[in-house]
């Protein structure tokens, strides 16, 4: 999957809507920037989330950052995949590297994202 139909927020953060739910991952760009990802801690299932609140945490060689949720939602489902093999976030960050899947709040939220032509200026900046 490419990253048409996607929005992001400037935290390189992706979401794909899906009717009520969203799935949510870390961009190409970001996953770059992080180099070789080593492992996915994720937030459990049931946890509401506000935009802003970590999701994720995501290790690399170099460094670990937060990944913070850019909607309002209830997390619905985690990704195992991800989580028992975190590489397939660099391999396939759009696909089988999603991280979360979310039911949507405040859909109007996603309004407020990027879509792929105004993050890839974004990213060039």
């Amino acid at each position: 999957m490419d990253e048409t139909g996607l929005k992001f927020s400037e935290d390189h953060v992706w979401v794909l809507e899906m009717g009520p739910t969203a799935r949510v991952g870390v961009s190409d760009y970001g996953q770059e920037q992080l180099g070789e990802i080593l492992s996915a801690a994720m937030c459990e299932v049931g946890k509401f989330l506000e935009p802003g609140d970590t999701f994720s945490e995501l290790e690399s060689q170099k460094t670990v950052i937060e990944l913070s949720s850019p909607v309002t939602g209830t997390v619905r489902a985690v990704n195992e995949t991800t989580r028992d093999d975190p590489s397939v976030i660099n391999v396939d960050p759009y696909g089988k590297g999603w991280i979360i899947e979310v039911e949507i709040e405040e859909p109007e939220e996603l309004e407020r994202l990027m879509n792929a032509e105004d993050y890839e200026t974004f990213t060039e900046e």
